[in-house]
């Protein structure tokens, strides 16, 4: 019998590129910091046994293709919908039957938490196996009391062992699986630790083929490294049908649910909840939540609103303006694109004639969100000369609009439906651009007033 031999290489966790020792840098994809240390097996193959190309198979074996016009849907249970709201946004409608989804988060960010909630309100109907690998049965039970679980269709079982548990899940053939975490399984088929790079791989492999066997949808927690992305292979988000991201502020409340990946949906959609003494609660008015507690008669303060799929969401925008003690003043942005700061001060002083070359600028975005859109740029703008000029904006006053390099106030999408979000939360004044109000009729939006602007002069006049 031959002999197996041990190795040691170095895999790349981003682009799955191999070398015999650690480098700093990978040769393929150039990230830096993302080869890690790994062991294999190999047993040398026996002579003869290599099949080569155009050689017939091993007796027994076939394979058949399908023609597409004859492969049947079952429209009827393409989609499991959850009843929570805010996921089945996110997921596109639902649970796909035979996806499989990719959960990523902090720790303590409420992963767990989310799915034995969803368990709950899946067991209602249908059947579901909870596989759980970091806590024992009645770590579990415990947790589910606490949340007011079902527990009647609910599986429970505290397993590592990725064989025996795809032989579970054959022989149960639950509704849904979910799997907590894919770092502590581990295959016995490979020599190496659990939550190696060869593990996660082989074991969401293993995962995948049952789930798509079987058609059994399942949901995968991942564990984050310090910059935030899925620990592991990248393949192993690659592979998998949806990549969930459950982030939130530790020192807030509000936990944001979004799509890094979706196969079956839209990536733009998010999902908003508070995490409670019960577990997490949907956020059905993320804009008057986020509104809450809003100074009022202050200068540096600003609403924006941002669409996050097809919602749109008001965000206060706050800026403090300060005389610097030091040569080089200080620009920090919180919730906001850092460079985008920096290009919109160089529009205030080079369009505006506001000069901002001895002062401090720090610029929050207060709820946690992180405003990318550019369509809140006006806001960010007006907010930095309130600050400055102290001087309150106007606490029904909602600014939308993209800010050019010529000082220019372009036009954003879904202006009627950022409008009439801001008029159903009570604001009765918004500063847009001037181009946008061509395609808007006045008499829809009885009781605010409309001001449009060119030029971030224009807009800076009309507070």
């Amino acid at each position: 019998m031959a002999k197996e031999k041990t190795k040691t290489i170095f895999v790349c966790s981003n682009c799955g590129e191999t070398s015999p020792r650690w480098l700093g840098r990978c040769p393929s994809c150039g990230e830096w910091n993302t080869m890690t240390e790994d062991v294999v097996v190999t047993a040398p193959a026996a002579k003869g046994s290599a099949r080569r190309a155009g050689e017939p198979r091993q007796p027994g074996y076939s394979i058949e293709a399908k023609r597409l016009s004859q492969i049947a849907t079952t429209e009827e249970r393409s989609r499991i919908v959850t009843h929570i709201g805010e996921l089945d946004r996110v997921l596109g409608g639902g649970i796909v039957v035979g996806s499989v989804v990719l959960l990523g988060g902090e720790p303590g960010a409420g992963k767990s938490t989310l799915l034995l909630q969803l368990c709950g309100a899946i067991s209602q109907q249908l059947e579901v196996l909870y596989i759980t690998g970091e806590e024992s049965v009645r770590q579990i039970k415990l947790r589910a009391v606490r949340l007011g679980v079902r527990e009647e269709n609910i599986l429970l079982a505290a397993e590592t062992d990725i064989l025996a548990i795809c032989d579970l899940i054959e022989q149960t053939r639950p509704s849904l699986v979910v799997i907590d975490s894919i770092q502590t399984m581990h295959c016995s088929e490979v020599n190496s630790s659990a939550g190696s790079v060869s593990q996660v791989k082989e074991c969401a492999a293993r995962l995948l083929s049952v789930a798509k066997s079987c058609e059994i949808p399942t949901f995968i927690v991942g564990h984050v490294n310090k910059d935030g992305a899925i620990a592991g292979p990248k393949v192993m988000e690659h592979i998998v049908d949806t990549v969930l991201y459950f982030e939130g502020d530790k020192t807030l409340p509000y936990r944001v649910l979004r799509a890094a990946k979706n196969r079956y949906g839209s990536t733009n959609e998010i999902g908003m909840f508070d995490m409670a003494a019960d577990g997490l609660r949907e956020i059905e008015n993320p804009s008057q939540l986020l509104l809450e507690g809003r100074p009022l008669g202050v200068s540096g303060n600003c609403v924006a609103c941002t669409m996050e799929g097809t919602r749109p969401i008001l965000s206060e925008v706050q800026a403090l303006v300060t005389k610097s003690g030091f040569g080089t003043p200080r620009r920090t942005a919180s919730g906001f694109d850092f460079n985008r700061l920096n290009l919109l001060l160089a529009v205030l002083e080079k369009r505006a004639g506001y000069f901002l070359g001895n002062l401090d600028v720090y610029l929050n975005i207060v709820g946690g969100l992180q405003l990318d859109e550019t369509a809140c740029d006006l806001a960010a703008c007006l907010a930095v000369v309130s600050s400055m000029l102290d001087k309150p904006l106007g606490d029904t006053t909602v600014a939308i609009g993209e800010v050019g390099l010529g000082g220019e106030v372009r036009s954003v999408s879904n202006l009627e439906t950022r409008l009439r979000e801001a008029q159903r939360i009570g604001f009765t004044k918004a500063i847009v651009p001037k181009h946008g109000l061509a395609q808007l009729d006045p008499k829809d939006f009885a009781g605010m007033q409309l001001v449009g602007v060119s030029y971030l002069r224009q807009a800076i006049q009309a507070i």
